[in-house]
């Protein structure tokens, strides 16, 4: 259950309108990596979480901080909004400023926004529930968040030097702290889930892998470049990060099975299949009369 607190995380207030930086803000909203995607996929892999206590709370608390996050970036789209020219009269007066302000607005926050943010990325597509992860296997789901918050902080960071307003500037910083804090914070629950015995590396840890590959498979590395730089790497010999193997550096590598030479179709699909005329033709004329 949720409750509404009026007051923001953190001030979501520009020094001045700017239509143009509203709809690229947009990316960091309505993304594939944007604030909507983090605070359902966090508040799903909570719900779906079948360990009550402290990592169910872990995924509740940041996918409701990230709600908090979606209002902020949300607010700070409307206010960037406000006072924005709606026709090329209002933006072609003296200021060449307002014109280029006009020229990179986006026309969806006026038509269907009526001045305020939308479920979109920067260009207009519309967010996708696609985007959310929550397999129920908390390794897996951890180690993807890493990667959504580091994805995240990464395109804060571009944004935070396409603006010269002081107001923004200070909500990115403080995106970028929380997404600092975050990504430690998964990270250590990546070593928590290690030290509790629930989860080891490979995802999912409890499958019974077989000896025989794993002797031969499931620690060489495929070298498929020309040269051997790729055996310079941490990822060609000693142990592996999971402890359960030595690493193996193949430059060679070769082929466990012969070229799959595959049988005709069903005729009535009308690929192209070997020995279609003739005989296969007329089956197919006796199936259809």
């Amino acid at each position: 259950m949720f409750s509404h607190i009026k007051d923001l995380q953190f001030e979501a207030k520009p020094d001045g309108p700017d239509a143009a930086f509203a709809n690229r803000l947009q990316e960091i909203l309505g993304g594939k990596w944007g604030e909507m995607t983090v605070a359902n996929q966090y508040l799903y892999q909570g719900w779906n979480c079948r360990l009550p206590g402290k990592y169910k709370d872990l995924l509740l608390d940041v996918g409701t901080e990230e709600m908090g996050h979606v209002e902020m970036i949300a607010t700070m789209i409307t206010r960037l909004l406000e006072n924005a020219p709606l026709a090329l009269s209002e933006a072609a007066g003296d200021n060449p400023m307002v014109g280029a302000i006009y020229s990179g607005s986006n026309p969806a926050h006026f038509i269907h926004g009526g001045g305020g943010a939308l479920p979109t990325d920067s260009n207009g597509v519309p967010w996708n529930g696609a985007y959310v992860t929550a397999s129920g296997n908390l390794m897996a789901d951890f180690q993807l968040n890493v990667t959504a918050e580091a994805q995240g902080r990464l395109q804060v960071s571009r944004l935070f030097n396409m603006t010269d307003d002081p107001g923004v500037k200070q909500m990115l910083r403080f995106l970028l702290a929380r997404d600092t804090m975050h990504q430690n914070m998964w990270m250590a629950a990546i070593e928590q889930l290690k030290e509790d015995g629930l989860e080891e590396m490979p995802v999912p840890d409890a499958f019974p892998d077989s000896k025989e590959f794993n002797k031969e498979f499931s620690y060489t590395y495929l070298d498929f470049s020309p040269g051997q730089d790729a055996a310079e790497g941490r990822w060609a010999s000693g142990p592996t990060p999971d402890g359960k193997g030595e690493f193996r550096y193949d430059h060679s590598p070769r082929a466990h099975a012969p070229e799959p030479v595959l049988p005709p179709g069903d005729p009535r699909l009308y690929g192209t299949n070997p020995g279609l005329a003739g005989g296969v033709a007329t089956k197919v004329k006796s199936k259809m009369t």
